[in-house]
């Protein structure tokens, strides 16, 4: 088998609790030939992102190989030396993370970032590189690809940096790439065109890539081959076209089936009702480039108004005027019919308790050096005066509320947590201000469908327990149709379309709206190829294709 490029044996991977090690894979077999694609797929927790780094000879901390065997290219990466893995990792080997605003130096511009493994293992020169990494951003339709690579990682948003990270492991050509849930941040039109360049790309230079994701549609778009894992074990591994119309095993069967949670609509505010949220006219910029053009919306109480768009189209700059973060340049927003302060500094602590926020990434929202208890419990104390068992008891209350018993996690820190149980801590700590007004960005785009379901249902719950009024950011038209009660569309800083739910999704639509809809991706292995044709693209780029070469 001259073509096998990754090989793993009976791998058995722990994880250290305390003085104890812990199994996390429990005698796994993964085979990769090159220029093939592996699709891993299994809930949170099930050992994906574990096994994938495996893959490459590396464990994070606190977690050992203990048992089998890894090669990669004939190279045993158990027993290789730490420099023969530093000519392979970065070179030979790249790795795409599932959280780019962790992964890149804030302090070093994107372009400097880009070219230092190829610099480093003498691929090319800085200037054939940085030359190479405009194209890389060309292609996968980075907006001004020119210039974004001279921007600071704080100044572009989530999904082009999750781009700007899949150009920078392809800037090598290495011969294996893992792809960690590479499109989670990207609304549905930017993840199609960046699905087809890495699909074209893989096919053109023959790159091997094992893709793991929780989201079965885009695996189907992807992979050749699907491996499903559970707690660390195989379940079961097929060609995709056949895992696809013939699950095995019930696991498998029940991921196919799962956003079945639809919450019931709920009848349309009073004419005369007062918004909880109201924002009016609003127009506001980043320095002196606008954003936002004249925008307006109202958020009813007890009700979910979901703002969908494509990445770049404004909504988490909505969010960011509705808290203060960003003051803006005209228009208004009011709380509960009262003028909020343009800038959070202005607002009484009051106006700042009733409008909190859940953030989409866990891991870079909750401070690593805190327990759990305390990450909640400072909210507590700040809005709500409480302070020794009082706070403790608060504390508890609000663990039991998102599903966490107290005694099992109020002393632990965010790194001992899910992904999916740390966005359940976020949702606690803006509930521990008892606000009026929540704003969830992306909650849900990091998490396993699974896991992402078991969050919506929980919001949903609370939500009508609490009357909480909401705005649900979000580019997953499924979680749309799950939980809104209202949709807005916006596109490069302006609302195209807005009204009910059960309106929205039914034609005729504003162009705009339309594209979001064709582009959400289907349980069709075909689909991506046959939308690329309709919209008459065959091979996305194959003339920057030839110029990488």
């Amino acid at each position: 088998m001259s073509d096998l490029l990754v090989e793993m044996r009976d791998v058995r991977i722990e994880g250290r609790s305390d003085e104890t090690w812990m199994p996390i894979i429990k005698g796994v077999d993964l085979t990769l030939k090159k220029g093939e694609v592996l699709g891993l797929i299994g809930e949170s927790g099930a050992g994906k992102s574990t096994l994938g780094l495996a893959a490459m000879g590396f464990c994070r901390d606190g977690v050992r190989v203990s048992g089998g065997s890894i090669t990669f290219d004939g190279i045993d990466l158990l027993t290789a030396s730490a420099e023969t893995k530093r000519q392979l990792l970065g070179k030979r080997i790249a790795y795409v993370a599932q959280s780019a605003a962790a992964s890149f130096n804030p302090a070093h511009k994107l372009i400097d970032q880009h070219v230092e493994a190829a610099v480093q293992h003498g691929v090319s020169s800085r200037s054939d590189s940085t030359e190479d990494g405009i194209e890389l951003y060309r292609r996968l339709r980075l907006p001004n690809p020119d210039e974004i690579g001279f921007r600071y990682p704080h100044q572009v948003s989530g999904g082009q940096l999750q781009r700007a990270m899949t150009a920078m492991a392809m800037a090598t050509r290495p011969d294996l790439i893992i792809f960690d849930e590479p499109t989670t941040a990207l609304d549905v039109t930017t993840q199609i065109e960046v699905l087809a360049a890495i699909r074209d790309i893989v096919d053109q230079f023959g790159t091997a890539a094992i893709y793991i994701t929780h989201d079965l549609a885009v695996v189907a778009q992807m992979a050749d081959r699907i491996k499903v894992l559970l707690k660390g074990e195989e379940v079961e591994e097929a060609e995709t076209r056949e895992m696809l119309a013939h699950p095995k095993q019930d696991y498998t069967k029940s991921l196919w089936a799962v956003r079945e949670f639809v919450r019931p609509a709920k009848p349309a505010p009073a004419a005369d009702a007062t918004p909880v949220i109201s924002v009016q006219n609003v127009t506001a910029a980043y320095g002196k480039v606008p954003v936002l053009h004249d925008v307006s919306f109202d958020i009813h109480q007890g009700r979910t108004v979901a703002v969908v768009g494509e990445s770049g189209s404004g909504k988490s700059t909505t969010a960011r005027v509705i808290t203060g973060l960003l003051p803006q340049k005209q228009g208004i927003v009011e709380l509960d019919g009262q003028p909020l302060p343009a800038d959070y500094r202005q607002r009484s602590k009051d106006q700042l308790r009733q409008v909190q926020m859940i953030y989409q990434m866990a891991d870079t929202a909750l401070n690593p050096r805190q327990s759990i208890g305390d990450i909640i419990g400072r909210p507590v104390e700040f809005y709500m005066g409480l302070k020794g068992r009082a706070k403790r008891d608060r504390v508890a209350e609000l663990l039991e509320e998102i599903e966490l018993p107290a005694s099992q996690y109020a002393d632990r820190l965010p790194s001992e947590l899910s992904g999916g149980q740390k966005q359940r801590v976020g949702i606690a700590r803006a509930l521990a201000a008892e606000p009026k007004f929540i704003i969830c960005d992306e909650v849900t785009s990091a998490l396993d469908q699974l896991v992402a379901e078991g969050i919506l249902r929980l919001l949903a719950r609370l939500q009508d327990e609490l009357k909480l009024s909401c705005m649900f950011i979000t580019h997953d038209l499924a979680t749309v149709r799950s939980i809104a009660d209202e949709v807005v569309v916006m596109k490069d800083g302006r609302v195209v379309e807005q009204g009910p739910k059960p309106e929205m999704f039914k034609p005729p639509h504003h162009p705009y709206t339309d594209l979001l809809l064709s582009s959400v991706p289907e349980m069709d292995p075909d689909w991506l190829t046959n939308l690329l044709a309709e919209r008459g693209v065959d091979n996305i780029g194959d003339a920057a294709v030839d110029n990488m070469k």
